[in-house]
């Protein structure tokens, strides 16, 4: 196993732990990697020559240099993981956005604690005012950043290197690995795989993203499905908050199914799903090659819903515009440095935040 696949935490003493005799990989947290690596990474090791030529990379140490948090391996391991909003090409459909750029509409960090038998997960709101370190913005040019802006035009700026520094210097703590899907890619992931059931308390219809679903017993094609996880205005408070929420759920509802699916009784749609899933899937230089991605996904059906703690990065309103959202210091603090221990969030960090309110996450189950 390389240094790059290895699983890597931050002790504060930086001492090294023996890895666990039997590691299994947990089920990423986010609902654009999960439906990836969970069912496309499920036969990589079986079809990579086939499916190498699909990956896309970026090359993140090279972009960041030496400008990261220390890498010390204690057997945990961090990922983060972005649900891409870019409109062109078969994108196009969802509207424009701003001069033809991409933004991350979806960003998660997976940390999976030593022994990869359980993880937290830790959502971003697209709206947060963070400070956005000095990124490359390709052409040889710079983003100076600033000490107020929005997280998700990181990713804007300066692609996937960006969203990892930014993330970095957010939290102090070093991204092992970066995982990226873009709407196309998970809508066809959730067609091949047949579509996800969900049961809706009560009705969801949203104009913006073309959903509309009866309380009971739903199941959710691709269309659906990013529907799904794109719903903002019509449940909660309407907020992003509120689709984080949603997209959690869907997250834990989508890794119940993948359980109960016997992938390996069905070559022919093992294989769909693998080649569906590395078309879609921008991966660090780490994961890069399907050989590499197998080995990272081979056991992630070990874990199970229950063993995932979720959270949204404990927020406030932003003093300064009433349509953002900003850190609390003191509980965001309270979350990096509990990753940085490899030990569980604690509650409190998650008490007066307005992330974790709501009602959204209690409309589908």
């Amino acid at each position: 196993m390389t240094e790059d696949t290895k699983g890597r935490g931050r002790g504060a003493t930086g001492r090294r732990r023996k890895p666990a005799a039997r590691r299994r990989a947990v089920a990423t947290a986010a609902w654009t990697a999960a439906a990836v690596v969970f069912l496309g990474g499920a036969g990589l090791g079986w079809f990579y020559f086939e499916l190498n030529g699909n990956l896309k990379t970026v090359d993140i140490d090279q972009a960041l240099g030496t400008d990261r948090p220390a890498n010390v391996d204690n057997g945990s391991m961090d990922i983060l993981v972005l649900g891409s909003d870019s409109r062109g090409g078969a994108n196009s459909e969802y509207g424009a956005d701003d001069g033809g750029s991409a933004r991350s509409d979806t960003a998660m960090i997976v940390h999976l604690y030593e022994g990869h038998q359980k993880a937290s997960v830790v959502s971003i709101p697209r709206d947060t005012m963070t400070a956005r370190p000095e990124c490359p913005a390709g052409k040889g040019k710079t983003d100076p950043g600033g000490k107020r802006r929005q997280f998700n035009e990181a990713y804007t700026v300066g692609g996937a290197a960006c969203a990892v520094k930014t993330v970095e210097k957010m939290s102090g703590i070093r991204m092992d690995h970066y995982i990226e899907v873009d709407f196309t890619g998970f809508k066809k992931i959730i067609d091949t795989l047949g579509g996800v059931e969900v049961t809706t308390t009560k009705p969801i219809k949203d104009g913006s993203s073309h959903l509309d679903l009866a309380a009971g017993p739903n199941k959710l094609n691709g269309e659906q499905a990013l529907g799904l996880v794109r719903t903002r205005k019509s449940v909660g408070d309407g907020s992003d908050l509120g689709r984080i929420q949603l997209q959690q759920a869907f997250m834990k509802a989508l890794i119940k199914q993948v359980k109960g699916v016997g992938l390996f009784d069905n070559p022919k749609k093992l294989l769909d799903l693998a080649d569906t899933g590395t078309k879609a899937l921008t991966t660090d230089k780490g994961l890069g090659d399907v050989k590499s991605l197998a080995g990272f996904a081979q056991g992630l059906q070990g874990i199970d819903a229950q063993d995932l703690q979720m959270i949204t990065l404990p927020v406030a309103a932003d003093p300064l515009d009433a349509n953002r959202v900003a850190p609390l210091q003191k509980e965001s603090a309270m979350v990096w440095q509990a990753l940085l221990a490899d030990a569980p969030i604690p509650a409190e960090a998650t008490a007066d935040s307005a992330g974790d309110k709501g009602t959204a996450g209690s409309i589908v189950q």
